[in-house]
């Protein structure tokens, strides 16, 4: 009955906000146009346009549509309302805990730009090397952006590393903070319908004006809690009588905020776009976020454990501190002629530090004082070292009219130069040691008899082989040029050349029509090449752990950086930059005041991909000569058990559509949005290579890896909404489907599948005053969760207590949540 309910309520949405004579009881004759008429300014370097009349597609999230969002993180809210957009679910993943994978049509984290105000938002430290979507990557930390700062969202849905640099072949999502007068305060609070989740949030945003001439001052100051959730089932393989062992839900968060927008007019031309004296601004902010997260639970008899400190087994816990911070400075001015001046230098860092706790180090406890005694001691608790990455962008832009040959172009040129760094902090010795000595030939036996594992357990510390501080600087020029001609077409063309101190340079270019035979008919086409330059993550980050390999036998097993030994002796090139190209094919559809349709169809081919290797280990049985194990002899010698490595080892091919449809009705009732979003995308890993001689592609990048890019995220991802206001009164019903999703990485050869699945949010406000509002809601009204694991084909994990999903989980497994929040404006 209720599956039934919620079909038909979703195909009546859909059916509705595709159809432009939908509800005419409620429509009015003469009433005005578009919801989507607000002006953008990505995708174009000229005059700002309505969303509806940009050359490329560009989705727009105004300040509405965040307050209706039921969660108060901006990934999950942008997940919630734009298709094309993914921020999975991940836990038991270390750091990526907490900074999730944000991802745009089904591709990278790396391949998705932000900006914020129109500038590079800097990356994240964490670099993903856990089983997880976007492994091997270092994408932008989304959630440090508060929703109280923003005004609002632009995403544009077409490759433009020509445009904006490394990193955009995805697309580009620039966030647009609060400018001029207003101030609000929003006070949220919500729980899991389990009792458990709770959250907490509170914010308050202030706009002051600056003189008399436009200027303002904006700060936004958040704060929120989120309290651990756990969806484990009970243990059947690792303890009798069966229990709980296991966290696998939302870790505990603490989030802070203070974030701040300001432009300060000079001179007596104030408020003139074309004034000589121009104006200052600044922008940036800062966050602590805090995480608590576990790992997986070691059980009384393990090697790993000591039944004298923990006699019942004890699960690992990782602590995990984020601090970011950012400041844009610059100043724009006229120059004449409609030409306008914009230079700016622009700062970010990003830190994570770990700490391990409800631990210990198994070699410090039965490390050999003499040959009757043991030391039986260990700290349970170390710190196991920092990520950090800074990053400095200079900007000189330039843009205005131009006349040649009788055609008005406008144009828009610029430099940039920007510098990042990247630094590994070793954690303290408990935490990456084999026994107090570090020395590998001393035999230190666990409670088994076997050798004693090293480091602390859950998350072992970086050591100082591991550390680096190293950085590189590129520079770019760019030249965007546009021109409408007298027929109703847009001839849009860009040009940018980078080059990298450390690989070279690159130049990639685009072209972008827009052709208008009405104002019922758009047609719009973009071609593009682009590329992404190899991440200062990817190129300095190793990690060095001290484990037992197949035989037993105590041996290191390396994350290997760019140019080490291993990689050198397997013959592993130089990372070099991916390269794309990049189509799109749409139309724009305004059959009718109110109602708008959109349809892109896009393909994005991208070559030398990079990524995270499988794990290479020597070969097992017999080796009657070297070239029978040839990695065997590349690694014993260098005494590596296990190695993986960032690599340019694939070719992919990503197609989608995007169908977007919008109908707005007024009436004497009030005024109904109707608003579907359709997305389909699909990624083929169309090759496999090797620059080395020793391994194959298939081996550099196994089938588990393949399945993780191939169908990790949601081929499908639709969002129907209604929402509906009428006096004090605003309703919204939100639909999200997400597609069936699989993985292998914990079950290979078999290929776990996770349905398809509908979640739908209903909320509702009422606004007591002009001033002050109430609203409530329940995310995911009819409980649904992942569906679950094969309980035979992807043994022992439903036995450890997993129930839903790990690998990839698009929506989570909270199942259904309530919340209240109240709001006040002055």
């Amino acid at each position: 009955m209720t599956s039934h309910f919620q079909r038909t309520l979703i195909a009546s949405a859909v059916l509705a906000a595709l159809s432009p004579a939908a509800a005419p009881a409620l429509a009015q004759e003469g009433t005005p146009a578009d919801s989507t008429a607000t002006v953008v300014v990505i995708g174009s370097r000229t005059t700002a346009r309505s969303a509806l009349d940009t050359v490329v597609p560009v989705g727009l999230i105004d300040q509405k549509d965040l307050q209706s969002a039921g969660t108060p993180e901006l990934g999950k809210v942008l997940q919630e309302l734009d298709p094309s957009f993914n921020f999975t679910t991940t836990f038991i993943s270390d750091g990526t805990d907490i900074i999730r994978p944000a991802t745009l049509r089904g591709l990278g984290p790396d391949q998705l730009l932000v900006l914020v105000n129109g500038k590079r938002r800097h990356q994240q430290a964490l670099v993903n090397v856990q089983q997880t979507i976007g492994r091997g990557s270092a994408g932008t930390d989304i959630n440090a952006i508060p929703l109280s700062a923003i005004q609002r969202i632009e995403v544009l849905r077409d490759g433009a590393a020509a445009q904006y640099g490394s990193d955009a072949i995805a697309g580009v999502i620039n966030i647009v903070l609060k400018q001029g007068p207003g101030s609000q305060m929003s006070v949220a609070g919500g729980t899991t319908a389990e009792g458990d989740g709770d959250t907490i949030s509170v914010s308050e945003s202030h706009g002051f004006a600056l003189g008399s001439s436009g200027g303002y001052l904006n700060l936004a100051v958040e704060g929120r809690r989120r309290g651990e959730t756990n969806r484990a089932g009970p243990d059947t393989l690792r303890v009798n009588p069966p229990r709980v062992t296991q966290r696998i839900g939302d870790s505990l968060a603490k989030d802070a905020y203070l974030w701040t927008n300001a432009m300060l007019p000079l001179g007596a031309g104030a408020g003139d776009d074309n004034n000589d004296d121009g104006e200052l601004y600044a922008f940036g902010g800062i966050s602590r976020r805090t995480g608590d997260a576990a790992g997986f639970f070691r059980p009384k008899e393990d090697g790993r454990n000591v039944p004298a400190v923990y006699p019942d087994g004890f699960l690992p816990n990782i602590l995990t501190t984020m601090r970011d911070a950012s400041l844009a400075v610059g100043f724009r001015h006229g120059l004449g002629a409609e030409w306008k001046l914009d230079a700016s230098v622009n700062h970010g860092r990003s830190e994570l530090a770990f700490f391990e706790r409800n631990s210990i180090n198994v070699s410090y406890w039965y490390e050999p004082k003499c040959s009757c005694a043991n030391w039986h001691e260990s700290p349970t608790g170390a710190d196991t070292g920092k990520l950090r990455f800074t990053q400095t962008t200079v900007n000189l832009d330039l843009r205005g009219p131009l006349s040649v040959s009788g055609l008005v172009l406008q144009l828009a040129a610029g430099l940039e130069y920007r510098r990042d760094a990247y630094q590994i902090v070793a954690g303290d010795p408990v935490s990456y040691q084999y026994g107090r000595t570090n020395n590998p030939a001393i035999r230190i036996l666990d409670q088994t008899g076997h050798i004693a594992a090293a480091g602390i357990q859950g998350f072992p510390g970086y050591t100082p082989a591991t550390e680096v501080n190293a950085a590189r600087h590129n520079s770019a020029v760019y030249l965007d040029a546009e021109h409408k001609f007298a027929l109703p077409l847009t001839l849009a063309a860009a040009v940018r050349h980078e080059r990298y101190s450390d690989f070279g340079g690159t130049t990639t270019g685009k072209l972008a029509l827009r052709y208008d035979p009405s104002r019922e008919l758009g047609l719009r086409a973009s071609a593009s090449t682009g590329f992404r330059a190899p991440s200062v993550q990817q190129k300095f980050y190793s990690s060095v752990s001290t484990n037992l390999n197949g035989a037993g036998v105590l041996t290191e097993t390396l994350t290997a950086r760019e140019g080490s030994p291993v990689t050198k002796a397997l013959g592993i090139a130089p990372l070099k930059e991916e390269t794309s190209r990049s189509a799109s094919l749409g139309l724009v559809l305004r059959p009718v005041p109110g109602f708008s349709f959109t349809a892109d169809a896009w393909r994005t081919r991208i070559a030398d991909r990079i990524v995270f290797s499988s794990t290479i280990a020597p070969e097992s049985g017999p080796c009657p000569t070297l070239a029978a194990c040839p990695i065997k002899a590349v690694l014993d010698p260098l005494r590596v058990g296990q190695a993986q490595f960032f690599t340019n080892a694939i070719g992919t091919t990503t197609r989608g559509l995007d169908l977007i449809a919008e109908r707005t009705l007024k009436g004497s009732a009030g005024t109904l949005v109707l608003s579907g979003q359709l997305g389909f995308n699909r990624t083929e890993v169309d090759e496999r290579h090797s620059s080395s001689k020793v391994l194959s592609g298939a081996q550099l990048f196994d089938d588990a890896q393949v399945t993780l890019i191939e169908r990790g995220q949601p081929r499908k991802h639709h969002v129907v909404a209604a929402d509906f206001s009428s006096g004090p009164w605003n309703l919204n019903a939100r639909a999200n489907y997400y597609g069936e999703v699989a993985g292998q990485g914990f079950t290979a050869p078999y290929v776990q599948t996770w349905d398809a699945k509908w979640l739908l949010d209903l909320t509702g406000r009422f606004a007591f005053s002009k001033a002050f509002g109430v609203s409530l809601g329940v995310n995911n009204v009819f409980d649904t969760y992942p569906s679950r694991w094969d309980p035979v084909k992807a043994a022992p994990f439903p036995q450890m207590g997993f129930t839903y999903c790990w690998e990839t989980c698009p929506f989570g497994i909270n199942g259904r949540s309530l919340y209240a929040k109240a709001d006040y404006n002055f």
